[in-house]
């Protein structure tokens, strides 16, 4: 068997490693421990399955909700001449069965897959003829319905292990609370005893960590170039609103300052376009909300800025951890202007339908499916009574059907339908109340992020529940502001 330091060396080219890194790797392999790691955005995570993946026997399935990113890791992962292929709703049933089939065959090492794909019978009746070694999932945080991007079929990732064969488990996330590791250990189906829990807090001292309150739109626009001319570099300037996006390209284009725009209104080429630019180093300068920066390993992103205040601290927290992976000095800044805080409030609202109002979307699709189809997003709001289209709660509705497995297909392709009943969890008012109070929650820790006077990475730390860190000296509240 080789030793982890041989295939580090051997696949990726790195002498060391990196933090906690080698240490969890060999609770895995030599201790065949359960591992739950928290790990700074940028810190390695992927190796610390990867490289038991390549020492076990059997195969290693990932457990991944990022689509998006499944063919970037896998082919990253094919360059070093590693076995690993992905599977998810843009393959074709052809290549599924085939991909499927030699893991099976162990031909293929690491296989990445949506939770969703548990849902499909052919899938799990094949996957149970597997030699797996290892289950690895990533994104743990979307295991619990109090973490920051839950996902339903995560939750259900206890039954995936049973249905294996219960094999090593490996769960990583940046961002849990104490809540969230509990709910994520007890989902896997797992207790504290049989797993261990890793953490190498906020270890990212070269990232600055600025807040600044603003006043109104020209003090914004001000403090925002201020920093621009003061990082020079990669930079990612964050909005919750496209409107304001926008308002600021406009600015920037009539100061000749080149910029990209990157938002969920692009088509998806141009935005594969102007992340590969980012990357190439192309474009310097990339102005986006928040669906820009996932996966996204550029190591000298000097800036980070949030125009807008972030939602909670979860997000603002693997957002700048995109900046400075090179170890150089780089800034985040945040911009509070308190009347962004009523923007947050509305997404929140919008979040968070009751259930009365899930009741109802889903009575429509089931009375009028095909007027749906023929006429879309708009055929659900007339019916709602309801026409005012800066209020998304029927997007919420229909996405969170969609991750609960009761509609197939999708209103923008023509082709949804219904599958199931209305999910229980959409119909119980109490659950949905306490998921509002939760995301006002942790806004209001995001605003009181704003207002430290102590040190913001020991604010952060404590959030996460890694008590005891010390001053950090490189943010605003340790020096005082200079």
């Amino acid at each position: 068997m080789k030793k982890p330091i041989e295939i580090l060396k051997q696949y990726y080219g790195f002498s060391n490693f990196r933090g906690l890194q080698e240490t969890i790797i060999n609770t895995l392999v030599k201790e065949k421990r359960h591992s739950l790691v928290l790990m700074p955005t940028g810190g390695g995570k992927s190796l610390i399955y990867q490289i038991p993946a390549l020492i076990f026997d059997g195969g290693t399935i990932v457990i991944s909700p990022l689509i998006a990113l499944m063919q970037d890791q896998v082919d990253a992962l094919k360059k070093r001449k590693i076995p690993a292929e992905f599977i998810n709703s843009t393959v074709s049933k052809a290549n599924r069965e085939k991909r499927l089939q030699n893991f099976v065959d162990g031909k293929i090492k690491l296989l990445y897959v949506t939770p969703e794909r548990f849902r499909k019978k052919e899938f799990v009746a094949k996957i149970k003829n597997a030699n797996i070694s290892l289950l690895a999932i990533d994104e743990a945080h979307c295991i619990s319905e109090w973490g920051h991007d839950f996902r339903p079929d995560y939750s259900r990732i206890g039954e995936f292990r049973e249905l294996i064969g219960n094999p090593l488990t490996v769960a990583l996330t940046a961002t849990a609370t104490l809540d969230v590791q509990k709910d994520i250990i007890s989902k896997l189906n797992l207790d504290g005893d049989e797993i261990k829990v890793f953490h190498q807090g906020i270890q990212r001292p070269n990232l600055r960590l600025e807040a600044k309150d603003i006043w109104g739109y020209d003090d914004k626009l001000e403090k925002m170039v201020a920093a621009l001319q003061t990082y020079k570099g990669s930079t990612i300037i964050y909005f919750s609103l496209i409107k304001t996006l926008d308002e600021f390209s406009g600015y920037l284009q009539s100061k000749k300052i080149e910029h990209s725009l990157y938002h969920g209104k692009l088509e998806p080429q141009r935005r594969k376009a102007v992340q590969r630019n980012f990357l190439q180093n192309e474009n310097k300068i990339i102005l986006a909300t928040n669906a820009f920066g996932m996966g996204i390993d550029k190591a000298d992103i000097r800036l980070i800025i949030h125009a807008e205040i972030p939602s909670s601290i979860e997000s603002y927290y693997q957002e700048i951890g995109r900046a400075g992976r090179d170890g150089k000095d780089s800034l985040c800044l945040l911009l509070y202007d308190q009347s962004d805080l009523y923007t947050q409030m509305e997404f929140i609202k919008w979040g968070n339908p009751s259930a009365e109002y899930y009741e109802r979307v889903f009575n429509i699709l089931r009375r009028d499916v095909d007027k749906v189809k023929s006429m879309g997003v708009d055929f659900i709001r007339e019916e709602m009574s309801f026409k005012d289209r800066s209020d998304f709660r029927v997007e919420t509705v229909l996405s969170m059907l969609d991750r609960y497995g009761v509609t197939e297909g999708s209103v923008e392709s023509s082709n949804i339908s219904l599958v199931t009943a209305l999910h229980p969890n959409l119909e119980n008012e109490k659950r949905l109340e306490d998921k509002l109070m939760n995301d006002n929650k942790k806004l209001l820790a995001m605003v009181n992020y704003f207002k430290e006077t102590s040190c913001r990475r020991v604010f952060i730390s404590n959030y996460f529940g890694f008590p005891g860190e010390n001053p950090c000296g490189n943010c605003d509240c340790c020096s005082n502001g200079e």
